[in-house]
């Protein structure tokens, strides 16, 4: 009986273990939730970030995390930003396009309302007297800006079109608005042994939002996947308290030029100084080709530790080193002395800040290996320190 009760256990474990290790349908609920209608690209119109800001509040809440400081999640701070609210309607030699699919707008110009004619030059098609320009591309990709410019700059899909322009008819709606308030969402789970030295892992929640108000940018790999990968980790902590604190951080403001972290670097909640190894993920819902490693070549010995645990468990096909890059949150704590990595995945799908990098294509390759890599790396940083 006992030798029964001891494999049952044994059994058990193991399949806790993968199972948690292999959440994939929280991991994937986690990605529809907020690439649904309801958070509209997670950013500046319809309330899309603050939307999710509730939502992930309410899911730290609920996996059992404390608020890093105080008593709300929240760390809040404005930014300018320029919208797109309401009307996003545009013809062009007579046919209407598609907003997202046959042309965007770019993100720091002003509205535009009338029908004028285009002439060419070079390659641009403009009316000067409006001071409008148009130009055609192969693939349409958008961002966010924080100005707002004296022009309308339209880009035009080329295979939307048969001729080239020569006539627009556009009603375009544009708001400017100088503070933007948004909140970097914070949680803790405080250490068994030592709760003043923290392992930190961070992922920006918010994307491009609407343009117009009846297309959005979902951002499912950028970077509700990198989301999705945090929640899942904060559970398994919460759950599983570690001799380090382990903070959790979902910035906003990443899009428009790294805000969230940048204030939180400027303003933190905790010392900078107590942070022993940050790991911040944006853009994991692939793997095919391995994952890309920044800092990897300042700092050798975590890399190669990292190497180590990966090699031993066979979890992912290669680790690609990359040296300094200010191309996610990670950057301003490199600036200030914490040792970090930003990893994102490889391979897989190429929809990026588009209409098309949607929760249904999302293959999640390498998301659970990912997962079972980051606890291990945690695990033996602790040991090593």
């Amino acid at each position: 009986m006992k030798k029964s009760l001891f494999f049952t256990a044994i059994i058990f474990s193991v399949f806790r273990t993968s199972a948690s290790a292999q959440d994939l349908p929280a991991a994937r609920k986690t990605i529809e939730m907020l690439t649904s209608v309801d958070f509209w690209g997670r950013g500046y119109t319809k309330e899309g970030m603050v939307k999710a800001a509730v939502y992930l509040c309410n899911e730290f809440k609920r996996a059992g995390l404390k608020p890093m400081e105080g008593n709300d999640y929240r760390q809040n701070f404005s930014y300018p930003v320029n919208t797109f609210p309401g009307k996003m309607e545009v013809a062009v030699n007579g046919k209407k396009l598609t907003p997202g699919r046959d042309f965007i707008i770019q993100p720091s110009s002003k509205g535009l309302h009338g029908k004028m004619k285009l002439v060419q030059t070079d390659s641009i098609f403009v009316n000067p007297a409006e001071r409008i320009a148009i130009v055609m591309k192969d693939k349409l990709t958008w961002s966010v800006a924080q100005k707002v410019d004296d022009f309308t700059v339209l880009e035009i899909r080329k295979k939307a079109l048969i001729a080239s322009p020569d006539s627009i008819d556009a009603a375009i709606e544009q708001e400017f608005i100088p503070e933007f308030m948004a909140s970097n969402i914070c949680g803790i789970v405080r250490g068994t042994r030592h709760p003043d030295s923290i392992l930190m892992i961070t992922a920006h929640y918010d994307h491009l939002g609407g343009m117009g108000d009846r297309t959005f940018f979902p951002g499912a790999n950028d970077n509700a996947s990198g989301i999705a990968l945090l929640l899942n980790l904060a559970k398994y902590y919460a759950k599983n308290p570690a001799p380090y604190s382990i903070a959790f951080v979902c910035f906003a403001g990443e899009e428009p030029g790294l805000k969230g972290s940048s204030y939180f670097t400027t303003f933190p909640p905790l010392p900078l100084s107590n942070i022993r190894f940050l790991i911040n993920v944006d853009m994991v819902g692939t793997g095919e080709k391995g994952i890309t490693v920044v800092n990897a070549t300042i700092l050798p010995k975590e890399f190669a530790l990292l190497n180590k645990i990966n090699d031993e468990h066979k979890y992912l096909s290669k680790i690609n080193p990359r040296n300094r890059a200010a191309n996610s949150d990670h950057y301003f704590f490199t600036e200030k002395g914490v040792p970090a990595f930003f990893i994102y995945t490889q391979g897989g799908i190429s929809a990026y800040h588009d209409i098309d990098d949607i929760y249904s294509t999302l293959p999640l390759t390498e998301f659970a290996d990912l997962y079972k890599l980051f606890i291990k790396f945690n695990a033996a940083l602790m040991k090593s320190a």
